[in-house]
Formats: structure tokens, sequence, C-alpha cells
């Protein structure tokens, strides 16, 4: 692992978190909001403002993941979650040319399973999926020890697929609570703790479709670990019951008795991950060209 220090940043719909990571630790950090219904440009200078005390402590590249369509070979990004006008904004560019440093995009969801598999619980495993369960839900693939982003970084969105009424996401993210009660997760999970027997049922019932997600991740990728992140997963002492009763009903049951499902135990995964992509450049390359180095 290089010495060199990294600029971290995960862009969220409403709020940035940014830090500069060394040797894999996480020397300084800020969280800021974004200005989430402001022009392009406006959201453009405002990030760069908010970046520049990190970049200015020495920093050899920046990192970022972002909740939309990217294209990482060119650094553009799509159809960012929660920001209106970012549509089609070359970051990467903006970026480089405001502080004159290398920068490497890719979805957020990568990010996060990235600094899973380099600095978390997902070190020994070739093949895992990074979930966040957020105010949405996004899925990071680690292949064979390798970073999967697909075309456009979109590869693993589980979340759109269609699920009962509505889709996956609607079920098996922060989303499910908001739209079945009126009341964010963190509410109902204040509840959880006091023992409220709502919220407990309510925590198993989104464990149990969340379950049913992983069958899908099951069907489709066959990992051998599955990584929670994003707020709800901090819950998880909450609906793991509820998810392990839908793992029961998965026919294939030598997979699921060696597969390993768990809440990432490092708070700052995503920043990390993005962090990493300078130090592993997985800028994906054009055409069929060199495999992203192993992690």
């Amino acid at each position: 692992m290089t010495n060199d220090k990294y600029l971290g940043v995960d862009i969220g719909g409403t709020k940035v978190h940014a830090g500069v990571v060394q040797a894999g630790e996480l020397r300084q950090a800020v969280r800021f909001e974004t200005s989430a219904t402001a022009p392009q440009e406006q959201i453009l200078a405002e990030l760069a403002r908010e970046l520049a005390p990190l970049v200015a402590s020495g920093v050899a590249g920046i990192g970022i993941g972002v909740p939309g369509l990217v294209d990482e070979e060119n650094g553009i990004v799509h159809n960012v979650q929660n920001i209106p006008s970012w549509r089609e904004v070359h970051l990467r560019a903006y970026l480089a040319r405001h502080f004159g440093k290398p920068v490497y995009l890719t979805n957020d969801a990568n990010a996060f399973a990235v600094g899973e598999k380099m600095y978390g619980q997902g070190q020994p495993y070739a093949n895992l999926v990074g979930l966040a369960l957020g105010t949405g839900l996004g899925a990071g693939l680690i292949l064979n020890h390798q970073l999967y982003s697909g075309t456009l970084s979109s590869a693993g969105e589980f979340g759109c697929i269609p699920y009962l009424d509505k889709t996956l996401e609607d079920y098996c993210s922060g989303k499910f609570f908001t739209q079945r009660t009126g009341r964010p997760g963190a509410a109902w999970h204040a509840l959880a703790r006091q023992g409220d027997a709502q919220a407990l049922a309510l925590f198993a019932e989104f464990g149990r479709h969340l379950g049913r997600a992983l069958h899908v991740i099951l069907y489709a990728l066959s990992p051998q670990a599955i990584f929670l992140g994003g707020s709800v997963s901090q819950s998880f002492a909450y609906f793991r019951g509820g998810l392990h009763e839908s793992l029961a009903a998965f026919p294939f049951k030598q997979l699921t008795e060696r597969l390993v499902v768990a809440p990432s135990t490092i708070g700052n995964a995503a920043v990390l991950g993005a962090a990493a992509l300078c130090h592993l450049q997985l800028a994906l390359p054009t055409s069929h060209p060199r495999p992203a180095p192993a992690l």
C-alpha cells in the first residue's frame, strides 16, 4: 500500500462525506450538505470550495463515489439521484482543472464495496457484494477480487427489479419505512431499541423483503459474502431474524449455509473505497483492454 494521501469523496443526494486517506486510515474528514435543488454550476462550486482544504493537505489524487450512472472512462456523471440538475456533469474535468489532481469516479455503491474489500470484512473473499441500504438500494460487485462496474457503472442495480407492486428498492431501503408509515427508519429504530412491538414487527417484515432481494443476488451471482452498509444497516439486529427467515426458503441450502451476511464494521467504507480508486486506478478503460488491478 502506498503511503501517499488520497481524497475520498462520497456524494449523496443531500450530503457529502469526504476524507483524506493515508495507508488505509482516515486522517481528516468533513461532512457538508449539498444544495440539491440548485443549478449544476452552483453545486460544483460549493463542492470545490468545501473540498479545497482537504486537497491542500497534499493529496495525490481524488476518488469519488456518486449515486448515479457514471461514465468512468470519460469522468461524466449522469442522472444523480436527488440532484435534479445533475443530468450530465463532467465532474472529473471540472475538479481536475480546478485542483490540478487526477480524479477517478465510480458509483457510490461500488466505492462502498471496494472499501469493504480493501479494509473491512471482505478482505478474504474473492466474490462479494456490498449492499448499500439507505434512501435507496445500491450494490457494488467484487468478482474474482476485482470491481465489476458494468456499462456506466450500473452493474448491480437490483433495486430496480420489479417486486410485488413496486420494486425491490421500495421494500429494501429507507423507502419502505417512509412509504409505509410516513416516518423515517431512524424513528422506528429508536422505538425498536425500546422494545416497541410495532417497530419490531416492521423491521421483521423489512428483513423478509430484504431476504427476497438476497435470493435474486444469490441466483445471479452466488457470492461468498454480502456486506450491508448505509443508514438502515444500523438496524441489522432488528431485521436479522426476518432476513434469515427468507434465506431459509432459498432452495440451494449448500449456498446459504456458506453465505456470510453481515453489516459493515467500518463506518467510512465508501470514503475509503473512493480514495482507493486513486491507488488502484480503477477507471474503466475503453473497449476490451487490460483487466482492472486485483484488490
